[in-house]
């Protein structure tokens, strides 16, 4: 096939797609097929599904062929999504809040006003916080297993900005970094803008496969690994303490940098150690107070063996200089005063009680989650396709997200990922009935 037939079949294609005349989800012509329909060669046929991949228009997938994407999926079933509409259900981010929290602010920001030297808070801070803020970190650490001295600990505006400072500090562009096949999309986020190149790994039990993490070190230069062991996110799995010594011994055994996401630890009342209390020279451990307390509390703190700590800073120093005075004050009180701690518990609490509503709601459907986490994933009849599904719960009201931001992969699961924390509790219910009632929908086509 020429050249100057090549585009017009790819742009006839594009226009039945966009205008309707193939409807999202419809089955396309295999490779040979349309290679005999319109007279052309196989492999232009196959550059012809290849453009409109690339296009997001159509999505191939491994035995059972290509089709038509869901091309009016409205921004917001990802991470792009910076606000839910008024009145839509928010089954797409977690934010996390209890009865009270409210005034615990009010409270607490009188007790700062009524404290001593405010002048300090108008003030630039040290990049990586107050030598008794990150003494009162150490502490916080050490309550979850992580003994760590107070100059190894920097305090970061929250968990996703330890991620990216811990990425440009001890990170460069094309740095190889192995990741679970389903991960943190914010650190896809990261590494996009960075650079970097994610290696996916698949699943084994509780974590990413250490066997295949080990082929890939044996044949190729692998930097980093990010993992997720305590809670991770969006499977909920909670790694052993014998996959945490293995992966800690890969690391050494391979020069690796480990970076370790507690984001959502918090809510395993008994994990097992952290990776970074089992390889401290190699590992940066993030985590922060987003989920435990409240989202628009952006602290987070970040630690990492001493000899890190000048790249880390500088980090720091080049995208906020400092997280400001008076939220670090505010944070500290509460991790002090045990809020944070009762905090924490409350919520464990919360996000039993709605994994419980969750598993009533959607009995009957494939789920991965953990009792105590904010999240489900809701894998999909082989049938079903998760782009439809979103776009017709979306239309009713309730906002999902698809596996497509998690996956690190070419070849994306059909599976929701349900966020349970940001949705009154006498809601929940309801709202996951649809979501299953939608997917029944979709079986039944």
């Amino acid at each position: 096939m020429t050249q100057a037939r090549y585009q017009p079949l790819v742009d006839e294609l594009a226009t039945q797609i966009r205008s309707g005349h193939l409807p999202p989800g419809t089955r396309l012509p295999t490779h040979r097929q349309l290679a005999q329909r319109h007279g052309v060669a196989l492999v232009t046929a196959t550059r012809v599904y290849a453009e409109l991949e690339a296009m997001g228009l159509v999505s191939g997938e491994v035995g059972r062929g290509t089709f038509v994407r869901e091309n009016t999926l409205p921004r917001g079933l990802g991470i792009d999504q910076q606000a839910v509409a008024a009145g839509v259900v928010d089954l797409n981010f977690n934010y996390p809040s209890l009865p009270g929290q409210a005034r615990l602010l009010s409270r607490a920001l009188r007790k700062l006003a009524a404290g001593g030297d405010l002048e300090a808070l108008l003030r630039y801070a040290p990049h990586g916080g107050r030598a008794h803020e990150r003494a009162c970190l150490a502490r916080h650490l050490a309550q979850r297993g992580l003994p760590v001295a107070p100059d190894n600990v920097l305090v970061v505006d929250g968990a996703q900005h330890g991620l990216a400072v811990t990425a440009m500090a001890l990170l460069k562009p094309g740095d190889v970094v192995a990741v679970d096949a389903l991960t943190y999309p914010g650190f896809k986020v990261v590494a996009e803008m960075l650079h970097l190149e994610l290696a996916p790994l698949p699943a084994a039990g509780q974590g990413l496969d250490l066997d295949a993490l080990e082929r890939l070190c044996a044949r190729r230069r692998v930097r980093a690994v990010y993992v997720m062991p305590t809670l991770h996110n969006p499977l909920g799995w909670v790694s052993g303490i014998g996959w945490r010594r293995q992966l800690a011994a890969i690391v050494r055994r391979h020069g690796l940098l480990a970076v370790e996401d507690a984001a959502y630890a918090f809510l395993e009342d008994n994990p097992p150690a952290p990776l970074a209390a089992l390889a401290p020279e190699s590992t940066v451990y993030i985590s922060g107070l987003s989920k435990s307390v409240a989202t628009g509390l952006r602290f987070g703190f970040v630690a990492a063996p001493a000899a890190w700590m000048p790249q880390l800073e500088r980090a720091i120093r080049a995208t906020t200089w400092n997280t400001p005075a008076i939220v670090t004050s505010l944070a500290c009180a509460w991790l002090d005063d045990g809020t944070v701690e009762r905090l924490e518990a409350e919520k464990r609490r919360d996000a039993a009680a709605r994994q419980a509503i969750a598993r009533k709601a959607l009995a009957g459907l494939t789920l991965v989650t953990h009792p105590t986490s904010y999240f489900v994933w809701l894998a999909l009849p082989p049938e079903v396709r998760a782009d439809r599904v979103a776009v017709a719960l979306q239309q009713d009201g309730i906002s999902v997200s698809t596996a497509e931001p998690f996956a690190t992969s070419k070849q994306v699961p059909h599976a929701l990922r349900l966020a349970l924390g940001s949705v009154a509790l006498d809601r929940l219910d309801a709202a996951l009935q649809t979501v299953k009632q939608h997917v029944q929908a979709q079986v039944d086509r």
